[in-house]
């Protein structure tokens, strides 16, 4: 599985889309502006979902942009080397990025920023399944011939970006500061206004009951999943196979459907043991 790889600081990347220097440069270089508004998360945790939300957010609901402009250039990537073209490009004023890095290859710069980040943490047995069903087709690294073999590998870490564990541990540390503001993808899928509500507070913006109700209207899974340019089928289908669904059920507890209860419990136990250090209430694993 190593030479499906990009490896950096012991992290495995998708050796299709990173280049070494680019995550050297993101994390080393890259300067964060003060105005910057920044999705990170760990892959298959509601990114995409985020980024439409925050575009609605900046438009006030209006669709305009989010049908116009294709998902991955209204957001760029900072680690990956599209992104920093399209961010090389970008007229001033704030700007949306998005990372999947851990906290410890992030942008330097981003300490000594006010820039605000949105890390959205997912119930790990949810991410495994989606990471699973997007994985087994996709060429960003070897498909799992079975849900079994992929536990396994997501367990140890060995999928891109490494240990989902690891990642989460990294970034909840940083929780504390008034510019990150941690979000359950559960919270937002129970309740989505007033977590939009709770987002615009964090950014400082102002949002009428109309405009609230368009960002809901239009960043809806049904929406998002008919929408061209968020629903990643104008992407290189060199990266991503006609089958593969960036946008598959969005739902939650989706694991209960495919994970043995043996399976479940084996998990459960290694979640409470190497995250024993977070309160049990910030960390969605049911």
């Amino acid at each position: 599985m190593a030479e499906d790889y990009l490896w950096y600081a012991g992290i495995p990347f998708p050796a299709m889309l990173y280049k070494m220097e680019d995550i050297k440069a993101a994390h080393e270089q890259f300067v964060v502006k003060d105005e910057d508004i920044i999705t990170v998360t760990y892959p298959k945790s509601g990114t995409n979902w985020m980024i439409e939300i925050l575009c609605l957010i900046l438009s006030k609901g209006d669709p305009e942009w989010i049908h116009s402009v294709p998902i991955w250039e209204r957001s760029p990537w900072i680690e990956a080397e599209l992104g920093s073209k399209i961010i090389r490009d970008m007229k001033e004023g704030p700007r949306l990025l998005t990372s999947h890095l851990p906290i410890q290859l992030f942008p330097k710069s981003f300490l000594t920023s006010k820039a605000k980040v949105i890390y959205i943490i997912r119930n790990p047995k949810d991410v495994l399944v989606s990471g699973y069903y997007f994985y087994r087709h996709s060429k960003l690294m070897k498909n799992p011939e079975s849900l079994q073999q992929f536990y396994g590998w997501f367990i140890q870490g060995n999928v891109p970006y490494g240990s989902w564990f690891a990642h989460v541990l990294g970034w909840m540390s940083m929780r504390e500061r008034e510019n990150v503001l941690v979000l359950s993808y559960e919270a937002l899928k129970k309740d989505t206004r007033s977590t939009v509500k709770r987002i615009c507070q964090f950014l400082g913006k102002k949002l009428e009951p109309e405009e609230l109700d368009l960002v809901l209207e239009n960043s809806s899974f049904q929406a998002m999943k008919e929408n061209k340019m968020s629903n990643y089928s104008l992407s290189d289908r060199s990266y991503f196979p006609t089958g593969v669904e960036m946008i598959r059920r969005g739902m939650v507890g989706d694991w209960k459907n495919h994970l043995t209860v043996t399976q479940a419990e084996a998990f459960d136990k290694i979640f409470r043991e190497k995250l024993a250090g977070i309160p049990p209430e910030l960390l969605p694993c049911d």
